[in-house]
Order: C-alpha cells, then sequence, then structure tokens
C-alpha cells in the first residue's frame, strides 16, 4: 500500500507569535523546520509544505527586516519548501499605526482545496489555531480528503479541533527538540 500523500499548509503569522510567546528566550532564527516537519510528517509521504506570510517594511525597521530576509532564505532551502509572500498593511487602531498580513488566510484556504480538488494529497496538515479555516476543511473534508489541525498547548482552536478529522496539540516539549 501506497504511503498517505500529505501536504503541510502553515499559517506562518500565527505559527510566528505563538512561538515566539512560547521560546522568548530562544532565537527563532534556531528553529529546525526540517526537524519539526519530519516529526509532523512520521511516515507519510510529504508531497510539499506551503508557509504563508508577509515581508515586514523595510524602512519600519531595516534590522528586523534583514533577520525576516535571513528566515526566508533559511526555509527556501528545505526540499518540497513554498514560501508564499502575502501583503502587509499599515493600519490605524486607536491612534496607533500597526501592521497587519493581509490576505494569508484566504491564499492558505484556497489552495487548500484547490490542491484537494486536483486531488495533489490524501491529508492536509493545517498548523494554525485561526477558526477562520473552518469552512475551508469542511470543504476538503468533502472532497474526501482529511485535514489534521496542528494546534498549540497555550492556544489553539476549539472549532478547529472540533472540525478535523485529527488533532494534534503541541507541546513545548515537542517543540523544543526542534531548536539547534
Amino acid at each position: 500500500m501506497s504511503k498517505e500523500r500529505t501536504i503541510i499548509f502553515i499559517d506562518g503569522s500565527n505559527y510566528y507569535h505563538i512561538l515566539k510567546n512560547m521560546f522568548n528566550d530562544k532565537k527563532l532564527m534556531e528553529f529546525d523546520f526540517k526537524c519539526f516537519i519530519k516529526k509532523l510528517i512520521k511516515s507519510k509521504k510529504l508531497i510539499r509544505v506551503y508557509y504563508y506570510t508577509a515581508p515586514l517594511d523595510r524602512k519600519k525597521d531595516e534590522k528586523t527586516y534583514t533577520k525576516q530576509q535571513k528566515f526566508f532564505a533559511k526555509l527556501r532551502k528545505i526540499p518540497n519548501f513554498k514560501l508564499i509572500l502575502c501583503r502587509m498593511q499599515k493600519v490605524k487602531i486607536n491612534g496607533r499605526i500597526i501592521y497587519q498580513v493581509k490576505e494569508d488566510d484566504i491564499h492558505l484556504a484556497v489552495d487548500m482545496v484547490r490542491l484537494a480538488y486536483n486531488n495533489a494529497y490524501d491529508t492536509a496538515i493545517l498548523v494554525s489555531s485561526d477558526g477562520d479555516f473552518v469552512p475551508a476543511i469542511q470543504a476538503v473534508q468533502e472532497i474526501g480528503k482529511e485535514v489534521e489541525n496542528i494546534g498549540f498547548e497555550n492556544k489553539f482552536s476549539y472549532h478547529l479541533k472540533q472540525e478535523c478529522d485529527r488533532f494534534i496539540k503541541l507541546r513545548k516539549e515537542f517543540l523544543e527538540e526542534c531548536f539547534n
């Protein structure tokens, strides 16, 4: 019997902020995504990993922008890894200017459904704690595909947990093994 074809979809902004909160004392550049992917995939056949995020504003903070570009370069070296860059939008909230990643969720949802419809995978692994993905998950399941949700012990979506075929709560110890 052939291995289960699997695609991993990572909500990059969501993942980054949760990881940063869990490991504020460690440098996130030292996180080994190859190790993380291998631990998620287990014995399944990895087709591809999609990572959705947005580039920071270079003018706002050159140092952080440069760090992010190095991080992107590291990701691009991983086999079967596709970095999907969305846009960053400046928004004024309560008189404060903040930056928000835009279009990442819709790109991820469309890719998940499109690739399921094209029979590119048997199982989708969604690394996110964002319950907004439930309609995309339902569409993928209607096509006959399975969806696993990888949530975090300190933050996960009850709706994702209920809707997905499998839910795995990532614990800090699991992630610590992926730091160089």
